[in-house]
C-alpha cells in the first residue's frame, strides 16, 4: 500500500454559512468501482514518477563536477592550431634577436679567450725553451711567475671549455 492511499472518504465541509447537517448525506458512503481503479492508477502513476524522480537525482548528482570538468576541457577546444601557430611564430620572432645577440656576444668571448690562451701558450714554450740557469732570485721570482701563468692558463682553458658547451647548447636550442 502506498502513501497516496489513505482515502479521505469522509465528506467535505460546506463554504456556506449556517447549518451543515441538511447538506450532509450519509457520510460512509462507498465510492464507485471506476473511482476506486482511477485512485489505484493514480498512486501507481505516483510511485513511478517518484521512482524516476530518485532515478534521475542519483544520475545528476555528480553534475557540478562534471560541468567544471567539462567547461576546463573546452578550453583547449576554443583555440585553433593556426592561432598555436601564430603565437609561436611571434614568440621565436620576440626571441630570436636576443638569441642572436647572446650568440655573438659568446663568441667574441670565446675568440678573447682563445687569443689569451694562444699568447699563454707561446709564453710558456718561450719560458721551457731557455736554459735552465742558476737559481737566483730572479729566477725564483721568474718560477713563481710561471707557476701563476699556468694556473691562469688552466683557468682559461676551464672557462673555454665551459663557453664552448654553453655555445653548443645554445645552438641546439636554436635549431627547431
Amino acid at each position: 500500500m502506498s502513501r497516496l492511499s489513505r482515502a479521505n472518504l469522509r465528506a467535505r465541509d460546506s463554504i456556506f454559512a449556517g447549518s451543515q447537517d441538511h447538506h450532509r448525506v450519509d457520510v460512509v458512503q462507498r465510492c464507485p468501482a471506476y473511482i476506486t481503479e482511477c485512485v489505484a492508477n493514480l498512486e501507481d502513476s505516483c510511485e513511478e514518477l517518484h521512482a524516476a524522480q530518485e532515478y534521475l537525482r542519483q544520475g545528476t548528482e555528480d553534475m557540478p563536477r562534471m560541468q567544471k570538468v567539462l567547461a576546463s576541457t573546452r578550453v583547449f577546444h576554443l583555440i585553433d592550431e593556426g592561432t598555436v601557430k601564430r603565437y609561436k611564430k611571434d614568440v621565436a620572432d620576440e626571441l630570436e634577436p636576443a638569441l642572436n645577440e647572446l650568440l655573438e656576444r659568446a663568441e667574441r668571448a670565446l675568440s678573447d679567450l682563445l687569443r689569451s690562451v694562444t699568447v699563454l701558450q707561446a709564453k710558456v714554450e718561450e719560458a721551457q725553451s731557455k736554459p735552465p740557469v742558476a737559481a737566483s732570485a730572479g729566477q725564483k721570482l721568474e718560477a713563481r711567475r710561471l707557476q701563476v701563468l699556468k694556473k691562469q692558463r688552466e683557468r682559461l682553458e676551464q672557462e673555454l671549455h665551459n663557453l664552448e658547451s654553453e655555445e653548443s647548447r645554445t645552438v641546439r636550442k636554436r635549431l627547431p
